[in-house]
């Protein structure tokens, strides 16, 4: 097996390595830590309890992370964020089920497992919506469907797709008129805020949207920091959706959160902040 070795060094786990994973890696060294990158493409072995490294997880396939995790806790490695919190996030269902279930303030949610029991949510729901897949970053597959007929034809296509996973929809209210938010979590601190800019209705970075800095508001870092707990992210992208009337909602919490657009907006150095969170945990994990 390829990975961590048993009391090494701090481990990055990422398949690919982007802007954030080479910011982070060159935080650590910063910091005299031993880091090294690890491909999780190279992971195999069995459960065998004598792995004491600390590692990162920044893969970016959501199932590979889930099961990596699973598999480097399994032999004794302290893996941020945990495989646990890796399921939850990675699952917008269980994300909605984990916030709601902490008492935080989310968009009403209905899970339907067909695509012709969505319908009926939908209908519960009213117009306009929103139609999500169970798994997805970057709002591929979120669909806003503006009335019956539009749900109709959308979901049409859910049920044409082979996974049966596909076929299990989330419905949700639209929440309009205010701003999308980002918060960036680390350590259980609330490190700072952008809203996204759009033309679109996602407002996500990765489809063309512009990150600008933004106060950080006491409750948006109360609410973040409640939402990173709730999932169990150590680290995490906390997407906060305002409507109208100025009431905030947590819509998404993010475990691989990705913080290039946030850092150059704000200035506050993500990587850094991620880099003295693990040497932390190192200390007090010893």
């Amino acid at each position: 097996m390829s990975g961590p070795v048993p009391g090494g060094p701090v481990v990055v786990l990422a398949s690919r390595v982007r802007a954030e994973e080479k910011r982070i890696i060159a935080a650590l060294r910063a910091r005299g830590a031993d880091c090294v990158h690890v491909d999780t493409r190279t992971l195999a072995g069995a459960p065998a309890a004598s792995d004491r490294s600390l590692v990162l997880n920044r893969e970016i396939g959501q199932a590979r992370a889930a099961y990596a995790g699973s598999l480097l806790e399994a032999r004794g490695a302290v893996v941020v964020n945990s495989a646990a919190a890796t399921e939850v996030c990675g699952d917008k269902w269980r994300t909605a089920l984990a916030l709601g279930q902490a008492g935080l303030p989310v968009p009403r949610t209905h899970l339907a497992l067909t695509p012709e029991a969505a319908l009926a949510a939908l209908d519960e729901l009213g117009y306009p919506a929103v139609v999500k897949p169970l798994v997805g970053s970057w709002g591929r597959l979120v669909t806003r469907v503006a009335d019956r007929a539009m749900a109709a034809a959308v979901l049409e296509h859910v049920a044409a797709l082979p996974s049966p996973r596909a076929h299990i929809v989330l419905a949700q209210e639209l929440v309009a008129g205010g701003r999308s938010v980002r918060v960036v979590v680390v350590g259980g601190e609330a490190l700072g805020a952008t809203w996204h800019r759009s033309e679109q209705w996602r407002a996500n970075v990765a489809r063309g949207a512009s990150a600008r800095a933004l106060a950080l508001r006491p409750d948006h870092a109360k609410l973040a920091a409640r939402a990173a707990d709730a999932t169990g992210a150590e680290i995490a992208g906390v997407d906060l959706i305002e409507d109208a009337a100025g009431r905030t909602r947590v819509l998404e919490v993010n475990h691989g959160v990705e913080f290039t657009g946030f850092q150059d907006a704000t200035g506050i150095d993500v990587a850094a902040r991620i880099a003295d969170h693990l040497i932390a945990r190192t200390v007090r994990d010893a």
